[in-house]
């Protein structure tokens, strides 16, 4: 376990993104059973309470899904902050790619702020893809593309980790052994 969230070291809210099938779900999960008092505050969760009238997620989807997402991250950095208020760690997991990463770390009250950014190479996301039972690529995405997006696009915060070739243990150990370098704000 790490240290209590009190701890000056450790983030009260760390943000773990990543293009879908990066493996976001599973290292978050991971990482906040690895902390001492922690909650994992799972982005995509906001998006299915949109019971009717959701705007679709596609690429150039335009105004509609551009509404959506932010208040699908203002939703999620609101329940992080009040997690983070009772002293737990708020360990976020969404898709925060381009602006939406630095904007959605400034939306954040709660300080510090960790950032961890999965990167695993595009095959490896298309392998792990065609394994899973849930579909992320089936409405215009590529994981290229998308890699493309994450690398050309987001800022470079926090700590980015190529995941290729790590199980999610191992990539969970890496984070807590360079949790320093996670903090941007």
């Amino acid at each position: 376990m790490v240290p209590h969230p009190e701890t000056p070291e450790v983030p009260k809210v760390i943000v773990v993104t990543g293009i879908m099938a990066a493996g976001k779900s599973t290292v978050a999960q991971l990482l906040a059973e690895h902390l001492d008092r922690s909650a994992h505050v799972r982005g995509d969760v906001f998006r299915r309470m949109i019971v009717s009238g959701a705007a679709p997620i596609v690429p150039d989807g335009g105004e509609a899904m551009d509404a959506e997402l932010r208040l699908r991250y203002r939703i999620s950095a609101s329940v992080a902050d009040a997690y983070a208020e009772a002293g737990y760690i708020a360990v976020v997991q969404d898709i925060l790619i381009g602006r939406h990463l630095t904007e959605y770390v400034q939306s954040l009250v709660a300080r510090p702020v960790g950032v961890v950014v999965l990167a695993p190479r595009p095959e490896v996301v298309e392998r792990r893809e065609a394994g899973r039972g849930k579909t992320g690529y089936a409405d215009g995405w590529t994981a290229a593309e998308l890699d493309a997006a994450l690398r050309l696009e987001t800022p470079r915060l926090g700590l980015w980790l190529d995941t290729s070739d790590q199980s999610p243990e191992q990539t969970v150990t890496q984070i807590l052994d360079r949790l320093p370098e996670t903090r941007v704000a």
